[in-house]
């Protein structure tokens, strides 16, 4: 076989994984379309895909013309790669930005063909521009480098990736291009373009490509621990995180309180499930914005909610139980006939050294059940009957 195709068929490889890559992206996008950053990384991946096509199969034959085209193609895809990495993480340089560079990378590069023919300042700009421009998006994401393991490794690998761009460029063309296509193919830089594009070309595709299967899943776990009516976790969801937190040794002191909204079944029959649908949504609210940063909410079912106090003392659980119940009490549900006016139990327990969720849930649970039947709209602790006789816990 002549050793021209057998080049040419081996130069192909490179693009044809990147057209694996840009279809795999677009299968991760219909799973969760809200991810409009794969699109990019899609685009991304054909882009440059067809750059090296165009420049290997030398289409169109015109070498102006292929440079152009293959120019501009080249740098789309690593603007778009760039844009996609940055808007996965709510950072992207803008279509202005953009705009910018690709119009000054194009007329960089006729400048450098049609004016002043000078394919060796052609190499620098396109290897040293996308050096700079994915450098610019790793230093944008640093914070990625102290986050979970799966954009660690995104980082870094987008960081060694916009790196190699200078030394490699560098150290296999130096400062004299090879003059000849057929020369230029068989150039140590063009081998050395080729290979490390698919090597770590490949490598950051994968590690964008497992970044966003990881978001996917856990968008997917989102929905499923989240409330969808008070976007407060659901039953499943809190139960999980605490008992996994408490298998772990996560809380070396914490509480449990359990919320029930009084009268609720009452409501739900004189004002219908609309209004009832509206209190949960407004309990869930006035939790959410009364407890602390790194306290857990959750709707355990009905009209039941808990709040999980990680480094919390019995004293200090009361107390935000009780300021919680007076934030309900506080709740005016507009209806017909007036407001509706909302009160709530609460039942309290600390974490003890051999509590597992279901033996600290039970405990608190009965707390609560003492707390509907003594009256509501009032705080049961584990130590109440102390806290009962100073006059703290009565109903309002």
């Amino acid at each position: 076989m002549d050793g021209a195709i057998v080049r040419t068929t081996l130069s192909l490889i490179s693009p044809g994984v990147l057209f694996v890559f840009s279809i795999a992206f677009v299968c991760a996008w219909l799973l969760e379309r809200r991810h409009r950053y794969l699109l990019l990384l899609a685009s991304a991946c054909a882009l440059f895909a067809l750059g090296a096509t165009s420049q290997i199969l030398r289409w169109p034959p015109d070498a102006g013309l292929n440079a152009m085209i293959s120019g501009a193609l080249y740098t789309a895809a690593v603007i778009a790669a760039a844009e996609g990495i940055l808007l996965r993480s709510g950072k992207p340089l803008g279509l202005g930005t953009d705009a910018v560079i690709l119009i000054a990378s194009m007329l960089l590069l006729a400048y450098f063909f049609y004016v002043d023919r000078n394919l060796l300042a052609r190499i620098y700009i396109q290897n040293f521009g996308y050096g700079f421009i994915l450098l610019i998006a790793a230093v944008r994401l640093w914070p990625l480098a102290r986050g979970r393991n799966v954009d660690r490794v995104l980082f870094w690998v987008l960081l060694v990736f916009a790196l190699h761009f200078f030394p490699r460029t560098i150290l296999t063309i130096g400062f004299s291009a090879p003059v000849g296509t057929e020369t230029f193919a068989n150039s140590v830089f063009w081998q050395a373009l080729q290979f490390s594009l698919a090597v770590l070309g490949a490598a950051l595709a994968v590690a964008i490509l497992a970044a966003a299967i990881v978001d996917v899943m856990d968008d997917l776990r989102r929905e499923r621990d989240i409330d969808p009516l008070t976007g407060v976790l659901n039953r499943r969801g809190f139960e999980e995180r605490i008992a996994a937190d408490l298998r772990k040794g996560g809380f070396g002191a914490g509480a449990l309180i359990l919320c029930d909204v009084d009268n609720f079944k009452r409501i739900n029959d004189a004002y219908g499930h609309v209004l009832g649908d509206a209190v949960l949504k407004e309990v869930g609210r006035v939790l959410c914005k009364s407890v602390r940063k790194g306290d857990i909410v959750g709707r355990l079912g009905g009209e039941e909610f808990a709040v999980f106090l990680p480094d919390t003392c019995p004293g200090e659980a009361f107390e935000c139980a009780e300021r919680l119940r007076i934030a309900i009490e506080k709740i005016g549900i507009a209806q017909p006939g007036g407001t509706a006016r909302i009160t709530a139990s609460f039942g309290v327990g600390t974490l003890r050294p051999t509590d597992v969720w279901s033996s600290l849930y039970n405990r608190v649970d009965a707390r609560l059940y003492q707390a509907k039947r003594t009256g509501r709209n009032r705080t049961i602790a584990d130590d109440t009957p102390s806290l009962a006789s100073a006059g703290i816990g009565r109903p309002s």
